[in-house]
């Protein structure tokens, strides 16, 4: 059995878009976005094709305002959410179909056989995901607050760690402002570590 990441599944899609009628009959992909937690195989993939790429916090309601400013647009979140700008929203659906789109043009090969060939093209971006669910909230505010504590600090405890940041966005159609999205720890090598409460944990804090 072979797993395709949320992470590569984005990129694979963006990448063969033509193969996916939705933006094949529209003269093809325009833009996409991610979610900031989720890898950047997508990022390189939008540099190749010389479309805009755009990196929002996680949450479904950033992508829309995105859509309306270019289109056909692709979409998707490190928790395999993926949709394009026929629907704002995540559409699980239409994933599967754009997915038995590609297979369908890539005769013979398997899931595993597409992303395989697109990590040869684009290169493989190594990608997991802990969820540390129902965690006092007191310690992992505490957590967070140390992490902030990084920001901009020449001493940091790790020599292949380069920085680290607390990822804010703003809208590009409306201007208005979202801060303290994540902490990203970045490495030497081009590697990231992400940290982000969550508030959709039944009890405590979740941590991602």
């Amino acid at each position: 059995r072979f797993f395709a990441s949320p992470s590569d599944s984005l990129a694979v899609l963006a990448a063969q878009a033509k193969s996916i009628k939705w933006f094949k009959d529209r003269g093809g992909l325009a833009a996409c976005a991610r979610s900031m937690p989720t890898s950047r195989a997508l990022d390189r993939v939008a540099e190749k094709q010389s479309i805009e790429c755009y990196e929002t916090p996680t949450g479904w309601k950033f992508f829309g305002n995105l859509m309306e400013l270019k289109q056909p647009f692709l979409c998707g979140e490190e928790s395999f959410g993926t949709g394009a700008d026929h629907v704002r929203e995540k559409d699980g659906l239409w994933a599967a179909l754009a997915w038995l789109s590609v297979l369908a043009d890539n005769e013979g090969m398997s899931v595993g056989d597409v992303v395989k060939q697109h990590w040869k093209e684009y290169g493989r971006d190594l990608y997991c995901r802990h969820d540390y669910e129902e965690v006092a909230s007191e310690g992992a505010q505490a957590m967070m607050a140390h992490l902030g504590s990084l920001i901009g600090s020449d001493v940091l405890p790790d020599p292949d760690l380069e920085s680290v940041s607390s990822f804010s966005y703003v809208d590009p159609l409306d201007s208005s402002s979202t801060e303290n999205q994540g902490m990203i720890l970045a490495f030497a090598g081009g590697g990231r570590c992400v940290f982000r409460l969550s508030g959709t944990g039944s009890a405590g804090a979740t941590v991602r």
